[in-house]
């Protein structure tokens, strides 16, 4: 049955979001259709509003959304009616060489869905019966969604869902940084470049693994404030830096084990890549205008051993991470209550898209009645 729903929709770049109600056709073969409880408002949506990430317009946005199933289509015999889920803005496809040597966030799938389900097709459409694309194959900001089933994953039902969303992407994306993708080691020192919702995670990852020291980076004195409450045991405001690199140096007396850019530009690429002691491994996390570059030594990863190395989805096997940061939430590990600056009704989203651009969130969520 076609379900009406409010969604909130990106129609042209460089211009304040929209809430409009949309139609949403039932699952097809391989789909199921969530009601949503909440929504991150993540920066890669931001991204799509802003040009950075180019999204064909218009398109329903949301990637970070948790719910419960309310219908499935054929052939969909691991999801039922009343499973709580959350998105995974990657698909899973299980075929491809990348999932089938365990690095689903690098999906073949996942890279022709990036504005419709898997199949090419749609089921969302506006007021007028006009095809609405959805952000990287979900389009979860909004009250319904129709969504194959390997771009969801089944949760615990005792989860509450507002906190299980942020799983789906800036949590998942921190941690994983961290914990899958640079391996932190217990006893090394780690600096995080940009403390926005993604950098806390990254922040928490660190200490999650053990790391001894914790730099953390940004210009903002209240969102170092934030980066101490999730496992910073150092904070620098850069502004207040005439060398950053060289003072983070002095700091870790010599260097640092790990580095994280977590902002997306070139530049903070390089400052991480630059505070590395020998063997040090710096990870670019965040998402970059397509023409931006990043300048380094080339030299410098020879004769120092280094790495530069990027990390999509904190290299994710969503099926099997998901559950296991629900489980360091339960166990009082994985802080996801204090991530969690401001909740909205759906017709507030410009104001969350304003408030998240103004970074004063370290999240905001969209809650549906």
């Amino acid at each position: 049955m076609q379900q009406k729903a409010k969604a909130v929709v990106c129609r042209e770049v460089n211009q304040p979001v929209v809430v409009e109600e949309i139609l949403i056709d039932p699952p097809q073969r391989g789909e199921v259709m969530i009601k949503l409880a909440a929504c991150g408002v993540c920066h890669s949506d931001l991204s799509a509003t802003n040009g950075t990430i180019p999204f064909p317009t218009p398109v329903i946005l949301g990637h970070e959304g948790a719910g419960v199933i309310i219908a499935v289509g054929d052939g969909v015999s691991e999801y039922k009616v009343g499973d709580h889920v959350v998105s995974s803005f990657v698909s899973m496809c299980g075929k491809c060489r990348y999932c089938q040597t365990g690095r689903p966030q690098l999906c073949d799938q996942a890279a022709k869905a990036a504005t419709t389900l898997p199949d090419g097709s749609l089921r969302t459409r506006d007021a007028t019966g006009k095809p609405l694309n959805i952000f990287s194959g979900c389009g979860v900001m909004a009250e319904y969604a129709t969504l194959h089933v390997d771009n969801v994953v089944k949760i615990d039902q005792q989860m509450p869902l507002d906190k299980a969303a942020l799983i789906g992407c800036g949590v998942m994306t921190g941690v994983g940084a961290a914990v899958n993708t640079a391996q932190v080691e217990p006893g090394s020192i780690a600096v995080v470049f940009g403390c926005g919702g993604v950098g806390l995670n990254a922040v928490q990852g660190c200490a999650i693994a053990g790391a001894r020291m914790i730099v953390a980076v940004d210009t903002s004195d209240a969102k170092l404030e934030m980066a101490r409450q999730f496992g910073a045991t150092h904070v620098i405001n850069s502004k207040n830096e005439e060398n950053p690199v060289k003072s983070i140096i002095k700091l870790t007396e010599g260097g640092a084990d790990y580095a994280f850019e977590c902002v997306g530009l070139g530049e903070i690429a390089a400052q991480a890549y630059g505070v590395l002691g020998k063997g040090g491994k710096a990870v670019v996390v965040g998402v970059a205008s397509p023409k931006d570059m990043t300048s380094i030594r080339t030299a410098t990863l020879t004769f120092g051993e280094k790495t530069l190395t990027g990390s999509y989805f904190g290299s994710a096997r969503p099926r099997q991470d998901f559950p296991r940061l629900i489980g360091l939430y339960r166990s009082h590990r994985l802080k996801l209550d204090e991530l969690i600056t401001r909740t909205y009704r759906i017709d507030e989203a410009p104001q969350a898209f304003a408030d998240l651009s103004a970074g004063r969130n370290a999240r905001g969520v969209i809650l549906f009645d």
